[in-house]
């Protein structure tokens, strides 16, 4: 992300950063409560538009979320709606900016109950923003869970309540939304599962904070889009070659071929000028069918490894898939360590060192050369337990600390992939479909990675290039995916890809 604005639109700012946010407006002469009335009336268009008719109930908490619903209902009131408001605590303990629209609201406030909930209404969650620290209790659980027990329609302000606003993860309950709306950048939880699943359509609007805010709080979190990479990535060049392109070299597994297989003609659709598979000789027959393309190179004596790598054009090394987990796996990551070669490690290479997790780390220290570990949580879990222990429910945690931790960039899999740096910046992608919870779809990710870190992309950007366009691809083949059709589709992904690029006039 080396040069991207701070006036980003991806980017992704936590409870703290959006209070700063939040102040940082006021101090420019942009009251708290016109952000208030235009939160609210945000909310209010929303729902007008989504659902035009139906009784609308306005759940108010007792802080600026609160307030928020307040101005919601007076717009949807105003628009001729049925409106009922039901308050928890008392209006005269409501303060600040929250206060103020309370006093504007001229219908009923009933206490918050469960009968208020009509069948067939539509909800306003406004209980409690991202900035809740505890699970939802007493009136205002049992109110959220006949949401969801009796199937109404809810749009939630800024996160739904009970969702943590910086991991996503729910206390108690939180109700299963049509749509979210939040206001000047998204949060975590509306990317991070289970929050994102809760969410519903994220709707982000301005309410006047200034981008300028951005340069004072500095996001390092982001969603994932070309935007953040684009103009990094490495097209092919008229005057470039295949040598040119990098050369990957592939660590084939015997028996387990396939992952070898699918991760070596991953990393050539990716681009990658050449691929190598090393591997036995008895296997050749097997990975010789990946692609007619493919290199390939014995390994069956002790130092064929380390000689391969003597090979300064052999730019990046992808060990992992299907290599079993062992000793010689571990020996051959610390070779291509050693040997000062960019490596991507996957699955078995990262188990390996689950009894002596700090032997890679200071292999990684030593190596000086990019490095992307590409875990999914049970791979991380059992390389690094102690973060798994500390951050159990917290995604970006986790993948920070175990970036900090070993000095890689480390790509945390899943629905809600996170990336992250040892310097802290971090990417959450959101564009995977479910679809990817197929067999091998992990091999031909990390193969695409190995392949754009061999054209010259650094580790992070790598990461973030091959993470969006797995989403994008698995997503363009849809219901019936294997691993296979992410790296047939693939080539549809790069051609909308780059003709973005030559749009934007980016390259």
């Amino acid at each position: 992300m080396a040069g991207m604005g701070s006036h980003d639109s991806h980017s992704v700012l936590t409870v703290a950063e959006m209070m700063r946010a939040d102040a940082g407006a006021i101090r420019r002469g942009i009251a708290g409560e016109r952000l208030m009335e235009a939160a609210g009336r945000a909310v209010a268009d929303e729902v007008q538009r989504r659902f035009p008719a139906g009784r609308v109930v306005v759940l108010c908490g007792p802080g600026n979320n609160g307030g928020d619903g307040f101005v919601a209902a007076r717009h949807l009131a105003a628009a001729g709606r049925e409106v009922r408001l039901a308050l928890l605590g008392s209006r005269g303990a409501l303060q600040g900016d929250a206060a103020i629209h309370a006093a504007r609201w001229s219908g009923p406030v009933e206490a918050l109950s469960v009968d208020i909930l009509e069948p067939d209404c539509v909800v306003i969650d406004a209980l409690f923003g991202a900035g809740l620290s505890r699970p939802l209790d007493g009136l205002a659980r049992a109110a959220v869970s006949a949401i969801n027990a009796r199937g109404l329609h809810c749009v939630a302000v800024d996160v739904p309540s009970g969702v943590s606003g910086d991991t996503g993860e729910v206390s108690g309950d939180a109700p299963r939304c049509a749509a979210t709306v939040t206001f000047f950048r998204k949060k975590p939880a509306h990317l991070l599962l289970p929050g994102r699943l809760l969410c519903g359509d994220i709707v982000v609007v301005e309410i006047g904070i200034p981008d300028t805010v951005l340069d004072e709080i500095k996001p390092s979190i982001h969603e994932n889009d070309p935007g953040l990479w684009l103009q990094r990535y490495p097209w092919p060049k008229p005057d470039g070659h295949k040598y040119s392109r990098g050369h990957a070299v592939v660590v084939g597994g015997v028996p387990m071929t396939g992952a070898g297989r699918l991760s070596a003609r991953a990393a050539m659709r990716a681009g990658a000028g050449l691929v190598t598979v090393a591997a036995p000789q008895a296997a050749h027959a097997m990975f010789a069918t990946a692609a007619a393309g493919l290199l390939l190179a014995a390994t069956d004596e002790p130092r064929a490894f380390e000689t391969l790598l003597d090979d300064p054009r052999k730019n990046v090394v992808l060990l992992g898939p299907g290599n079993g987990v062992g000793v010689p796996t571990r020996l051959r990551v610390l070779a291509a360590l050693q040997a000062h070669k960019a490596c991507v490690l996957d699955a078995d290479a990262l188990t390996s060192f689950a009894d002596d997790p700090a032997h890679l780390c200071r292999a990684i220290g030593r190596a000086g050369t990019p490095v992307l570990l590409t875990p999914h949580d049970g791979e991380l879990s059992r390389l690094f337990p102690d973060i798994a222990a500390q951050h159990k429910r917290d995604k970006l945690a986790r993948t920070r600390a175990a970036a900090a931790k070993s000095g890689a960039v480390v790509l945390l899999k899943g629905y809600d992939t996170v990336i992250a740096a040892p310097d802290g910046r971090a990417v959450i992608n959101a564009n995977a479909p479910a679809e990817l919870a197929t067999a091998g779809a992990g091999d031909v990710l990390a193969g695409m990675a190995s392949a754009f870190m061999a054209q010259g992309m650094d580790a992070f950007d790598s990461a973030c290039a091959a993470a969006w366009l797995h989403g994008d691809a698995a997503a363009r083949f849809g219901p019936g995916l294997i691993a296979d059709d992410l790296i047939e589709t693939l080539p549809a992904s790069l051609k909308e890809l780059k003709a973005r690029t030559f749009t934007l006039g980016e390259n």
